[in-house]
């Protein structure tokens, strides 16, 4: 944990007493009282009202005496709310005052985990790991180091989980890709046989079995993995995509041809998939104009140029025509190139509403609004702006009619 972020969660956990010592003229004194309140907040807290239940527990906190059942019910309120600096900050001083707690370490690595705090995580986990071997703690270790690019060490902790569970395959999954990535194929492939034993046809297992055989360039062991998952059902693209791969080096071209267009209808965005299509398709002595070139015009659209520079390109024409107000139905076609170029860009959806309208034809302004809250955040300037617009032009429409 660095110096800076330990600093930040021991203020934060003193800012929270603080805050809540400003109560303590109405903390009650008895003790029935107190299991009643502590009683009230963990049933408001059970039915998700986190902050009712934090109020409740203010006034049982007493800055004279050390509580831990309030403030460990107060940190996973917190917790459970999502407000994780705070349940980091209290959960920080109840492990300091409890050391012997393991829960209020493994609080603290889940919540470093989900704020992709890597470091912090991987150090929280050690410090469950002095009290006790935890499996699920020893695969977020490795998760951790898998995320700050440290891959040995990623593997150890996940081998250290599979020593505990060796029928983890999320936790196999993970130690295999590893593997893969650092070009350890015989590794990967080692690794999953006792699995496989077990569970032959598993769906998540096995293909990457088989990925570390194609990577390998054993392609007559990726088929008879791969085609397994497809006889068994197994209808995704990487399955369709390594075994056309794999019968294409093996000269099985009809095969090759058959697995390769599968995975295109799975999804048709891969250049090196089109590419392999049309050179399938031309060993296959295909007709050139009919079957090959129309694959090889669409590896090409595919890389010149780029998505980002059409996109750039559409919407600066977009653009001109649009502030030129020349010609509505050019802003609308560049917009609209604009969009399929890069998706992200949804205030090309209000703009070419806008045009429509400027055309006043409602009808298409109004399905294009619609386009346009369907994807944007409720609430948002646009989406207020947008909702307005149809609101008008459907009054328009009604006028006309």
């Amino acid at each position: 944990m660095t110096k800076f972020l330990l600093n930040r969660i021991v203020i934060t956990g003193l800012l929270l007493l603080g805050s809540l010592c400003v109560s303590q003229a109405q903390t009650p004194d008895s003790l029935d009282v107190r299991k009643g309140v502590l009683a009230e907040a963990r049933y408001l807290k059970s039915i998700y009202k986190t902050d009712e239940a934090i109020e409740k527990l203010s006034f049982l906190v007493n800055p004279e005496k050390f509580d831990e059942q309030v403030l460990s019910e107060l940190a996973d309120c917190h917790f459970q709310s999502g407000d994780y600096e705070t349940a980091a900050g209290t959960y920080f001083l109840l492990s300091a005052a409890v050391p012997g707690n393991i829960l209020y370490k493994i609080r603290l690595m889940q919540i470093h985990s989900r704020t992709k705090a890597w470091p912090q995580c991987i150090q929280a986990g050690k410090d469950v790991l002095q009290l006790d071997t935890i499996p699920a703690v020893l695969s977020l270790i490795g998760d951790g180091f898998r995320q700050i690019e440290k891959p040995d060490s990623a593997l150890w902790y996940y081998r250290r989980a599979l020593a505990y569970k060796p029928m983890n395959e999320n936790v196999l999954s993970k130690a295999m890709i590893v593997l893969i990535n650092e070009e350890d194929y015989d590794g990967a492939i080692d690794l999953s046989k006792a699995f496989l034993t077990e569970d032959p046809d598993n769906i998540v297992i096995a293909p990457l079995q088989g990925l570390a055989h194609y990577r390998k360039g054993d392609y007559e062991s990726t088929i008879s993995v791969l085609q397994r998952q497809e006889d068994i059902g197994n209808d995704t693209y990487p399955i369709h995509y390594y075994l056309g791969q794999s019968y294409w080096h093996t000269n099985m071209i009809a095969q090759a041809e058959k697995e390769l267009t599968a995975a295109w209808r799975i999804d048709s965005n891969d250049f090196n998939l089109a590419y392999s299509i049309a050179a399938v398709k031309q060993e296959a002595l295909r007709s050139f104009d009919g079957e090959v070139k129309p694959w090889l015009d669409k590896a090409l659209e595919m890389i010149l140029p780029d998505s980002a520079t059409m996109y750039r390109i559409h919407q600066q024409y977009g653009l001109g025509y649009y502030r030129s107000m020349r010609s509505w139905d050019k802003a609308i076609e560049h917009y609209k190139e604009a969009y399929k170029y890069y998706p992200k860009y949804i205030q090309a959806l209000t703009t070419i509403a806008y045009c429509y309208e400027q055309k006043k034809d409602y009808k298409q302004a109004i399905a294009w609004y619609k386009k346009y809250l369907a994807v944007a955040k409720p609430g948002s300037k646009g989406y207020e702006f947008a909702t307005d617009r149809i609101a008008y032009l459907k009054g328009e429409l009604f006028m006309e009619e």
